[in-house]
């Protein structure tokens, strides 16, 4: 495939130059068409190596070094990024595609959407990997599970309802115990997590880092799957290998 996107149809003007400011979507550009990005977050850490303009992060983006590199595209999303700053970027003449992402259904669709229609690519053949690799998960555990998810300490929060991370370990027979929660990353207690009842606790080493050393001993007694962030919360090309890693992490901890 040329490193070139195609001249868009209907007169609309070909996307040369692509700004992103989610590190998922970062990715996704970069592999699938290299030489397409020229910005992007300080927090866009893949590929290893990108090569670009970093333009500051998620939630406090340089909205005057984005405009200064011109882009034809700017890619968001509006969990990541900040309404203020689209809107900025948007009265700075800027074409904004932002995107919304909360299962795995709609990471593919999203993904679709800032590649073929936002970027004009041809459809790359890792999503029809990655859609090809979740097609049969295999199951965690013979029954269904309780997992409670922190994915930050000092103070505690875990996911809640309506995450991506929480769609995904839907699918391996894990279920998110505060995926009723009317908040989507809730701030609990760590004595109400202890008392919830759990069958498991998953441990992300992102957003915050957490390690064996760091965060299965504030759950003692409770089997504790430490799980890469990118295949957990990232949704991008890792999406391919996600089912196998996952599964591998959540089977050490339960057995």
């Amino acid at each position: 495939m040329s490193n070139q996107p195609p001249d868009r149809p209907h007169g609309r003007r070909p996307v040369r130059r692509v700004v992103s400011l989610v590190p998922s979507l970062t990715e996704a550009v970069a592999v699938s068409a290299p030489g397409l990005l020229v910005g992007a977050t300080d927090w866009c850490t893949r590929p290893a190596g990108l090569d670009v303009r970093r333009i500051g992060g998620t939630k406090n983006p340089d909205v005057a070094a984005i405009t200064a590199l011109a882009p034809d595209l700017v890619i968001a999303n509006e969990e990541e990024n900040r309404a203020p700053d689209l809107a900025a970027l948007r009265a700075a003449g800027l074409t904004v595609l932002v995107t919304e992402v909360r299962s795995l259904p709609q990471a593919f669709g999203e993904l679709r959407r800032v590649l073929v229609d936002g970027c004009g690519l041809d459809r790359p053949g890792w999503l029809d990997a990655a859609e090809a690799a979740w097609r049969e998960v295999p199951q965690t555990a013979p029954g269904r599970l309780r997992a409670v998810v922190p994915i930050w300490r000092r103070p505690w929060m875990v996911l809640g309802s309506d995450t991506f991370a929480g769609d995904l370990l839907s699918r391996f027979g894990v279920d998110n115990h505060y995926a009723g929660h009317p908040e989507r990353y809730p701030r609990v207690p760590l004595d109400e997590l202890l008392q919830a009842g759990a069958d498991l606790v998953v441990l992300p080493d992102e957003p915050y880092r957490f390690t064996a050393e760091d965060g299965p001993e504030a759950f003692p007694g409770l089997p504790a799957a430490l799980v890469d962030g990118r295949y957990l919360t990232w949704y991008g090309p890792s999406l391919a290998e996600a089912p196998a890693e996952l599964a591998r992490a959540l089977r050490a901890a339960v057995g």
